[in-house]
């Protein structure tokens, strides 16, 4: 596996650093990346709303830099592991982005281009699966290599060797993802952007959801409800209100709506 990209000369790189809380590493090693990937998950949301929102999604990297770090916001997969990998580049990392296909209901894989991570290579420090797109996921990056329990704060991680070179990755034994290993660019995810923002069959277009990691876990929003995560104990409240979900937003997320998107039909958060 090689990295054919090169670092951008236009990424804001003290920016996108103020927006994460970090300060900038003094070499790409594995512990800044650890750093980085846990700060980017507790500070930019995974988030659907341009969907809802009818708001552009553009698989280039400016648009993508102008979004997550110019106005705050966060994404889905290509959006948050797309401007995380600038990030990485333009800080001396190698990065090669992969694409993968979901597991889902019965072991049935998604399409091709399902999901995007990557893999970040550290200063003589070996390889790593980092992904700060999929959701509820590892909060570490784990060792590409690795054939063993991987243990994160998220659960228990495994990298297993599937079918044709391909990778699967398993939480807590349950297969989350196969990874392709063959390199890919940003606009090679066109597509499968393109069938999470539209098709019936994507769960996108028929939920709305935005959530980050914490301190004590995890919080999520979806339409008026409010989950939140702390110490393994999980709360549920509906909100009372459009400003109220607006005051969500702004206080938990740092997202500024002047518009609300809209709950999905037939769903009640």
């Amino acid at each position: 596996m090689t990295t054919h990209t090169q670092p951008s000369p236009d990424v804001p790189v003290d920016a996108y650093l103020r927006r994460i809380g970090a300060v900038r590493p003094g070499r790409p090693d594995a512990a800044a990346l650890r750093d980085l990937h846990l700060r980017h998950l507790k500070t930019v949301p995974f988030e659907n709303l341009s969907i809802h929102l009818g708001e552009d999604i553009v698989l280039e990297e400016k648009p993508l830099l102008d979004k997550v770090v110019g106005a705050g916001r966060g994404g889905f997969c290509y959006e948050l592991n797309g401007t995380f990998a600038a990030l990485l580049r333009a800080l001396g990392f190698g990065v090669t982005l992969l694409q993968a296909r979901v597991f889902g209901d019965g072991g049935r894989l998604g399409v091709p281009y399902d999901h995007m991570a990557m893999v970040v290579d550290t200063a003589g420090e070996g390889r790593w699966l980092a992904d700060v797109g999929f959701g509820d996921h590892s909060h570490l990056p784990l060792a590409l290599d690795d054939r063993g329990d991987q243990v994160d704060p998220a659960g228990t991680f495994r990298v297993v060797d599937a079918e044709g070179g391909d990778l699967d990755v398993l939480r807590n034994g349950t297969p989350q993802y196969r990874l392709e290993t063959r390199p890919r660019v940003l606009a090679d995810f066109t597509a499968g952007a393109w069938y999470h923002r539209t098709s019936p069959d994507s769960h996108f277009p028929r939920s709305l959801v935005c959530t980050r990691v914490t301190d004590e876990g995890r919080v999520t929003l979806s339409g008026h409800k409010l989950v939140t995560h702390a110490h393994g104990e999980r709360t549920e409240r509906l909100l009372d209100g459009d400003e109220e979900v607006r005051a969500a937003y702004r206080d938990l997320f740092g997202i500024e709506l002047a518009e609300l998107p809209p709950v999905p039909p037939n769903r009640q958060a």
